[in-house]
């Protein structure tokens, strides 16, 4: 019987380790570090974003419902409008015909940007070695040239008085452009904004797209070309298969960045001539600052960042159902 209740005694006690202590767990501490060690890692990044990116929102969103002018502002008012700059923004043509008028300047732009990055990006590919490095050296030049700087180089160029496009076009016979003016009508001052904006893009797009010919095995070409393939056919079959995610990926990012192109826009004309090329972050610009209206320049600008975010879910559910269409 003594000996029964040793042994239950026995199996009931809690094991101590050394010193009469129980063993710690350290396997387990050691994996909640570890679980908590990537969320500890992104903290800064996440505090950062909330603190210049989050908190502004709010006070954008704020602002947007009230009707915050310049008396307002010296007087220190805090006067609430609902949802009313909301409701004239949105029942204003102006809006509407500066959106239409946005959407189809990024359609354009993009197009023209893909179109001859995807040329240039192939370009580099058959280069040789030195005249690769030369024409990626003018590339990079071209995309490291601040927006402003850029911009005052092509006020310049397209200048109706000492502008050298002007000059050319006067020696090769076109003497009626000796003195035009590019920023004078709506479509000439796009035609300005469109080459500055594509000259700027190229770049990215072109060495982005060379990288991703790189990765191309050379035995898919000497395959193609053995079964009789042309080069339009080896384009089809072979490159642009390799080179999809890449062109979709790049054309997404470049939707981003023309559709909130502001500095070449309102540095070239300042949305004119009569506020016919203004697009919506100049519109919401014009509205805010120039008119004084920060409630509605608010207003505008969130609208803008919903419209963005449409055009891009549309592009993204399109590029979705296409890769499934092909799986």
């Amino acid at each position: 019987m003594a000996v029964q209740l040793d042994d239950a005694v026995g199996k009931s006690a809690p094991r101590i380790g050394k010193g009469g202590a129980p063993p710690a767990r350290s396997g387990s501490g050691s994996r909640r570090i570890a679980r908590g060690a990537p969320y500890l890692l992104l903290l800064p990044a996440v505090a950062a974003t909330a603190v210049f990116l989050g908190w502004p929102m709010v006070r954008n969103i704020l602002l947007s419902f009230q009707n915050l002018n310049m008396k307002e502002l010296i007087q220190h008012l805090t006067e609430w409008r609902g949802i009313g700059n909301y409701q004239e923004v949105l029942g204003s043509e102006q809006f509407w015909r500066v959106t239409l008028r946005t959407i189809v300047f990024t359609a354009v732009n993009v197009t023209l940007i893909m179109l001859f990055g995807v040329l240039i990006g192939l370009l580099l590919a058959r280069l040789g070695k030195k005249m690769r490095l030369t024409l990626s050296v003018a590339l990079v030049l071209a995309w490291a040239m601040p927006v402003i700087a850029a911009t005052t180089v092509f006020q310049w160029l397209f200048d109706s008085r000492y502008g050298v496009v002007n000059w050319v076009l006067d020696k090769l016979g076109w003497h009626s452009m000796a003195g035009y003016d590019w920023v004078g009508t709506q479509l000439s001052t796009f035609f300005v904004i469109t080459v500055l904006i594509v000259w700027q893009s190229l770049p990215f797009v072109a060495l982005n797209l060379y990288a991703a010919t790189t990765t191309i095995p050379k035995e898919l070409y000497e395959a193609a070309r053995m079964d009789g393939a042309g080069t339009w056919q080896v384009f089809t079959s072979v490159t642009f298969p390799f080179l999809k995610p890449f062109f979709l990926a790049t054309t997404f990012l470049e939707v981003i960045w023309v559709f909130k192109a502001f500095p070449q826009i309102f540095a070239i004309n300042q949305g004119g001539p009569d506020r016919l090329t203004e697009t919506l972050p100049v519109y919401a610009f014009t509205e805010g600052v120039g008119n004084l209206h920060f409630g509605m320049g608010a207003a505008i600008s969130l609208l803008t960042i919903v419209v963005l975010l449409a055009m891009t879910a549309y592009y993204l559910r399109l590029t979705l159902k296409q890769e499934e269409d092909e799986l």
